[in-house]
């Protein structure tokens, strides 16, 4: 579906979807010029219904939580995948396509207050951040449901669904660009338009206060702006559907997934993606798309060509795994359609040292994501996650 994150993400095609089953890297091709992916293997963390991210609860050592898109997270607790899952709200998730339960992000105090955040597309359509809290360390309470965020979103495509909190302690929230070709709804579109909350990265302070569902930081770039949305941090962006933080240095990356014709990286040093344009739709990576302003557009620092058969890129994670030092300050990421792994050293305005690692092609890589101890995991829809582990 040239790049509208066709993830994939149908049913009938991911029950079909059959990864490699090998829990070391041996195949695969060379990693052009370097000998680094050499010292690099995948090991199987388990397999699930149609994952599509993994992330672990903060202070918590034992246990990795996968999120599945029908709406159910699972606990992976000792290596051991509970029959039980985390939280389950599949009644209340539309999913199928690019729909589903998306994202969650534990907030950074969980170990004392216990709340976390979920992203998935309802029933109604719309697209709901929603808060829980645990009832143990294993199981969330369902009846905690409090509704943060809700937003229209005209199509069945382009959901965005990622939550990352950011070194402020903030949460940040990546929104699709409401779907369709051409982000065709509005005058110019959503992306480049401040007073809508698609096609953006949104920060907000989740957490109620008094009849407010969350509160905006007055830092925000478009706080005061008559016709903008307060909650905007950064715009221009066609669907960002995994970006991250850099744990070490607090950078930003963004996986926003093109068109027809050019997937791209977007990369902004600490705090710098603050009112930031990444330029779409006028711009699909550094390739004129339609001939409309985009005042300030920064272009991605790693572009790739649907001719080379990218579709939908898959944004990863700087690695900071002290047992991975071959790849310690390289950007890992993929495309759902290639399905390999890639490196590269990122720095503003540019990237260096980009290369497929020799490690098993996957099949239908959906999402990464990374543990408390910066370990990096990769996520196939068809059912497997893995960890990168040194060989």
């Amino acid at each position: 579906m040239h790049g509208r994150l066709s993830l994939l993400l149908l049913g009938a095609v991911a029950a079909g979807l059959v990864a490699c089953g090998s829990t070391s890297a041996d195949s695969g091709g060379p990693a052009r010029g370097t000998a680094q992916a050499a010292t690099t293997r995948l090991v199987t963390v388990g397999r699930f219904d149609a994952p599509l991210y993994v992330t672990a609860p903060p202070g918590d050592a034992r246990r990795l939580m996968v999120v599945e898109q029908g709406g159910r997270i699972r606990v992976v607790r000792g290596g051991k995948t509970l029959a039980t899952p985390f939280l389950d709200i599949t009644p209340k998730v539309t999913s199928g396509g690019e729909q589903g339960l998306l994202g969650m992000a534990f907030a950074p105090d969980y170990t004392t207050s216990g709340l976390f955040y979920v992203y998935y597309t309802g029933r109604d359509q719309r697209e709901w951040v929603v808060e829980y809290h645990r009832a143990s360390a294993d199981r969330a309470d369902p009846a905690s449901a409090r509704t943060v965020l809700r937003m229209d979103d005209p199509e069945s495509n382009h959901n965005g669904g990622n939550l990352q909190f950011g070194p402020d302690g903030l949460l940040y929230i990546g929104t699709g660009d409401g779907g369709g070709a051409n982000d065709q709804h509005g005058s110019r579109g959503n992306a480049q338009n401040l007073g809508s909350l698609l096609g953006k990265l949104l920060r907000i302070d989740p957490k109620a206060s008094g009849s407010r569902p969350y509160t905006v930081p007055a830092s925000n770039p478009f706080t005061g702006r008559s016709g903008a949305r307060p909650e905007v941090y950064s715009y221009g962006l066609r669907n960002p559907w995994r970006f991250s933080f850099d744990r070490a240095t607090g950078d930003l990356s963004i996986g926003d997934v093109g068109q027809d014709n050019v997937e791209e990286i977007d990369f902004a040093r600490h705090g710098r993606a603050r009112g930031t344009n990444y330029g779409w739709r006028p711009w699909e990576g550094r390739r004129r798309n339609v001939q409309e302003p985009a005042p300030g557009a920064v272009f991605p620092v790693i572009t790739k060509s649907h001719q080379s058969g990218w579709c939908s890129i898959i944004g990863g994670y700087v690695v900071r795994d002290p047992a991975l030092p071959a790849l310690r300050g390289r950007y890992v990421y993929s495309d759902n359609c290639l399905s390999k792994i890639y490196a590269a050293k990122l720095s503003a305005g540019r990237a260096t040292g980009d290369h497929a690692l020799s490690l098993p092609t996957l099949k239908s890589v959906s999402s990464f994501g990374q543990d408390n101890s910066g370990r990096i995991y990769v996520v196939s829809l068809g059912g497997p996650v893995y960890r990168l582990a040194a060989r």
